[in-house]
């Protein structure tokens, strides 16, 4: 392929549509968003992006693409859009050589590996030893978790993982009220139930109730900016999702070997204001308090994410393995 080859990256969610361009080297070039809805299908959606930044380069063969729902077969059905196609059948529709499908977690985890300097922060202590698995745990929406298992070329593989769904344990006891509570509501209360975007909304609700307020169901989103802004409940709910959230990637880091790292992908941790906040929450400590296995975990680095497009980062590897084929 010549130097000039563009491979098509696209990150599909619920509501927008990412694209971009990626040269053989990696080089992510004219992102785009576009409205799902309105576009009668992918294939049109990836047509009109193509139409919008005026390519006029050499034919495009190579594509990967990013879904928010499982890839378990040729056919993808999105989770919350009404958008489906067959795989095979989009690649002839845009005249590709190769279309690799992977859910939308798996292309952040990939993101992992190539990730710059300034493009994570550092919480706590911990160095990565080389060889070993890395965890990725993305509290959004939802929580995507991944762990990717290093290969003896070098490369990473993303194991898809719905770990988000596991039971959430509670270690203290407030938040065994808490999850008591929501298990009376839900019966099984997952981790994502808890620490999530949907997460916070159910912490702060069931937290009004326990302090005899009427719980009421507000964005996480609002509930950031009012924790930000001195609200103690608002403040309790969050501290309470970050010391969570360290419970869960402490198991997480047990049960892959992770001596790789732990990386907090997501939408919610990186935000500004909010970042400050789990720099100094309960975090870290948790992610430790594992008894005999504190000193193991305490090797493990933890790190937030902060690149732009790290879905984009991840596909763009995965469009670069075929370029270099």
């Amino acid at each position: 392929m010549s130097n000039h080859s563009m491979g098509l990256i696209a990150d599909i969610g619920g509501t927008n549509a990412r694209f971009a361009l990626c040269s053989a080297e990696g080089e992510i070039i004219s992102p785009l968003t576009l409205e799902c809805k309105k576009y009668p299908s992918l294939e049109s959606a990836a047509k009109a992006y193509l139409a919008w930044i005026r390519y006029r380069g050499p034919a495009i063969k190579e594509a990967a693409f990013a879904v928010a729902c499982p890839v378990l077969t040729d056919k993808i059905t999105l989770t919350n859009y009404d958008w489906s196609f067959s795989i095979d059948e989009l690649q002839d529709q845009l005249q590709l050589d190769h279309l690799t499908v992977v859910n939308d977690f798996v292309a952040q985890a990939l993101a992992v590996p190539l990730l710059k300097d300034h493009q994570k922060i550092k919480i706590g202590q911990g160095e990565a030893a080389p060889g070993f698995p890395i965890v990725v745990v993305g509290p959004g929406t939802g929580l995507g978790v991944s762990i990717l298992v290093p290969q003896p070329d070098g490369r990473w593989t993303a194991l898809a993982s719905e770990g988000g769904h596991a039971t959430m344990p509670a270690p203290y006891p407030e938040e065994e009220r808490v999850i008591a509570a929501l298990r009376q509501e839900y019966g099984h209360v997952s981790a994502e139930r808890v620490v999530s975007g949907m997460g916070l909304t159910n912490l702060y609700r069931t937290l009004l109730v326990l302090h005899g307020q009427e719980g009421q169901s507000l964005p996480p989103e609002e509930i950031s900016y009012k924790a930000l802004s001195g609200d103690p409940l608002c403040r309790e709910a969050a501290q309470m999702m970050f010391g969570l959230l360290g419970t869960l990637a402490g198991n997480l880091a047990l049960t892959a070997g992770a001596l790789g790292g732990v990386y907090i992908a997501g939408g919610i941790i990186p935000r500004e204001g909010l970042l400050d906040m789990f720099r100094e929450s309960s975090f870290r400590v948790r992610f430790e308090a594992k008894g005999r296995f504190t000193s193991y975990l305490s090797r493990i680095p933890t790190y937030v994410m902060k690149a732009d497009y790290p879905a984009f980062l991840g596909l763009s590897g995965l469009v670069q393995k075929n370029f270099n084929n």
